[in-house]
C-alpha cells in the first residue's frame, strides 16, 4: 500500500483537496472581504496542485481566478473611505426606509446598540439619523443622540455584515462632516459592544475611566 500511494503523493493529494475546500467554504461566506481571500488562498493552491501534476487547463482557470481576486481585493480596499463610493445621507429618525431597515435586521442591530433599548424600538425623535450607503446600497446605520454641551452619544454604529469587514463607520468618523453641521464637538459611546473595542480604537475612540468611549469631532 505504501509502494503504491507514497508519502509525497499523500501529501499532494491532502494540499489539492485543501484547496478545493477553501474555494467552496469560500462561496458561503457572506462578508465581501472573507469571501474574496479565501477564494484567493483556495485559488493560489489550486493553481499550484494542477501545476504540479500537470493539470493546465485547470492551473490555468485557477491562477485567472487568483488573479481576479487581487484586482478585487486591492480595489475593495482602495475604496474603503473613498466618498465617491461611501456616502452618508442624513434620513429623518420617522424614516419609513430607515424603520424597514432597522426592522429587517432587527436581532443583528440590537447586537450593537451602545443604549438598551427593545429590539424593535424606532429611533427617538430627538436622535440624528444617518444611513450609510455604498451607491445605491443601503450598507449601515448610525443614530446619534444629542445630549448637550456639543456631545452627541452614539446609541447605534451598525453595518450589513456583508460589509462588516470594511468598516464604513471608519468612513463616517475619519472623512464626514455630518456631525460637525449638527453642531456637534464630541462624541460618546456609552457601553463597549460586543467585540468593538479594536473598531472604536480604529475609528479614534479614545476609552475612558467610566468604560464610555470618546472621540473629539473635528471642525
Amino acid at each position: 500500500m505504501r509502494d503504491r500511494y507514497p508519502r509525497s503523493v499523500l501529501w499532494l493529494e491532502i494540499v489539492g483537496w485543501t484547496g478545493s475546500v477553501l474555494v467552496v467554504v469560500s462561496l458561503m461566506q457572506a462578508r465581501v472581504w472573507r469571501f474574496r481571500v479565501m477564494n484567493l488562498v483556495g485559488s493560489v493552491i489550486a493553481t499550484a496542485y494542477n501545476a504540479v501534476i500537470e493539470i493546465w487547463p485547470f492551473a490555468a482557470m485557477n491562477a485567472a481566478i487568483a488573479l481576479i481576486n487581487v484586482y478585487w481585493l486591492w480595489r475593495l480596499n482602495r475604496e474603503r473611505g473613498d466618498a465617491a463610493v461611501y456616502a452618508v445621507v442624513e434620513v429623518a429618525p420617522d424614516d419609513a426606509y430607515l424603520h424597514h431597515v432597522l426592522a429587517v435586521h432587527a436581532d443583528d442591530v440590537a447586537r450593537f446598540r451602545t443604549v438598551p433599548v427593545a429590539a424593535d424600538a424606532a429611533p427617538a425623535a430627538d436622535e440624528l439619523a444617518f444611513l450609510v450607503v455604498r451607491g445605491d446600497e443601503t450598507v449601515g446605520v448610525v443614530l446619534v443622540r444629542p445630549a448637550g454641551d456639543g456631545s452627541g452619544v452614539v446609541v447605534l454604529d451598525w453595518v450589513t455584515p456583508r460589509f462588516r469587514d470594511f468598516t464604513p463607520g471608519e468612513f463616517v468618523y475619519r472623512h464626514s462632516d455630518v456631525f460637525a453641521a449638527q453642531g456637534l464637538d464630541r462624541l460618546v459611546v456609552p457601553t463597549t459592544p460586543p467585540n468593538a473595542r479594536a473598531y472604536l480604537d480604529r475609528v479614534g475612540f479614545r476609552p475612558l475611566p467610566d468604560g464610555s468611549w470618546e472621540r473629539p469631532v473635528a471642525a
